[in-house]
């Protein structure tokens, strides 16, 4: 399933979410539930692999604070 960015009309929002290809509707704003969004262009990624979405993730999750983003070394500290 791809991924595509969005961006809301209400509150500005800019967010991705997973699109089935069944599925043509487009998503609710996360932070505002508005249904009114705006898909963005954005690059396609070409063999970006479990690497990339890997490093992905963890810097998404990372902003958020999760333990499971640091190194073993690091969550002794965190503990």
């Amino acid at each position: 399933m791809p991924i595509y960015a969005y961006e809301c009309a209400r509150c500005g929002e800019a967010f991705e979410t997973l699109v089935s290809s069944s599925n043509t509707d487009a998503p609710a704003c996360p932070a505002c539930g508005a249904a009114e969004v705006k898909r963005l262009l954005s690059a396609p990624t070409i063999g970006g692999g479990v690497k990339a979405a890997t490093q992905r993730a963890r810097s998404a999750a990372a902003k958020e604070g999760h333990f499971s983003n640091y190194k073993k070394s690091e969550l002794k500290g965190k503990l």
